[in-house]
């Protein structure tokens, strides 16, 4: 189970509501289109991940797409909910400002369990499809924009705020540590070269 939700649990009698019935296939969908991604993860896998039947499953979302882009929603709906909190306690960092360092710190954190970054990831990649391209880059704006309001900072410290997110997505995602030699000269600022 990810971070992002909480198993709901079963009403007296051992029977769901349908809205706590959809944070389950929700968290089910995490998971599975963090390994799949969206082409390459069924309905069938997800409805026996959640435990319901795949008409029960297309009857609370109506497309596989949907379910995608909850899933997906969820995902940025969390890390907006952890940055929001961590800018509530800033971080003193020499020259930077203390809520982005209280977000950083707190996004380190969060890739300590790579499923959101991975469904992240699987999201950009499913972006050739215009509907999931759309919202996506809706997400990511009120991602940025919840950054900015939080941080106060102005769009220049953003910019490298968010790339040195990616770069942090990169380094979880490959798992590289310093040990790896390209990483490590990266990070020092020299180039890196085969």
């Amino acid at each position: 189970m990810t971070a992002a939700t909480a198993s709901p649990q079963p009403r007296a009698g051992g029977r769901l509501h349908a809205d706590e019935r959809r944070a389950e296939v929700i968290e089910a969908a995490i998971r599975a289109f963090a390994v799949g991604g969206y082409a390459g993860t069924s309905t069938e896998e997800i409805a026996r991940l959640a435990g319901v039947s795949q008409p029960y499953l297309f009857r609370l979302f109506g497309s596989k797409q949907a379910l995608f882009l909850a899933a997906v929603g969820r995902c940025f709906e969390h890390v907006r909910a952890e940055f929001t909190d961590a800018a509530r306690h800033p971080l003193p960092v020499n020259d930077y400002p203390p809520a982005l360092a209280a977000m950083g710190a707190r996004y380190a954190e969060m890739l300590q369990d790579l499923t959101l970054l991975r469904l992240q990831l699987h999201a950009y990649a499913a972006s050739s499809d215009p509907v999931i391209r759309d919202f996506v880059r809706a997400e990511f704006a009120r991602l940025i924009a919840t950054v900015a309001a939080v941080s106060g900072v102005p769009a220049s410290e953003l910019r490298d705020f968010f790339a040195q997110g990616m770069l942090m997505n990169l380094a979880a995602a490959l798992e590289l540590t310093e040990a790896d030699v390209a990483w490590q000269r990266m990070c020092e600022g020299g180039v890196v070269l085969g």
